[in-house]
C-alpha cells in the first residue's frame, strides 16, 4: 500500500486539486447557495410582514363586540343565584 503513491505523485494531485479550486472560484456564485438565500429571504419577509400587520391591526381595528346573551341563559343564571322568576 505504501508503494502506491510516492511523494511526487501526491504533490501533483494536490496541485491539480488546487487548480480545480482556483478555476471554480472564478466561475461565480454557487446556484444552490443563491436559491437558499432567496428562499430564506422570502420566508423572513413573510414573517416580518405578518408581525407588522398583526401589531398594526391591534392598534387600528376595534375590539370585537360580544354576542348578546340569550334570555334562556339569563333566566337559568337567575335561578342558580336564587332569584325567583318574575311570574311566580
Amino acid at each position: 500500500m505504501a508503494d502506491e503513491f510516492s511523494g511526487e505523485e501526491f504533490r501533483d494531485a494536490t496541485f491539480a486539486n488546487q487548480e480545480v479550486l482556483k478555476a471554480a472560484k472564478g466561475k461565480g456564485f454557487n446556484p444552490a447557495l443563491t436559491v437558499l438565500v432567496v428562499v430564506i429571504g422570502v420566508v423572513l419577509l413573510f414573517v416580518v410582514g405578518n408581525y407588522v400587520l398583526y401589531f398594526y391591526a391591534q392598534r387600528v381595528v376595534p375590539p370585537r363586540k360580544k354576542k348578546p346573551v340569550s334570555q334562556k341563559k339569563l333566566k337559568r343564571e337567575r335561578l342558580k343565584q336564587g332569584i325567583p322568576p318574575a311570574g311566580d
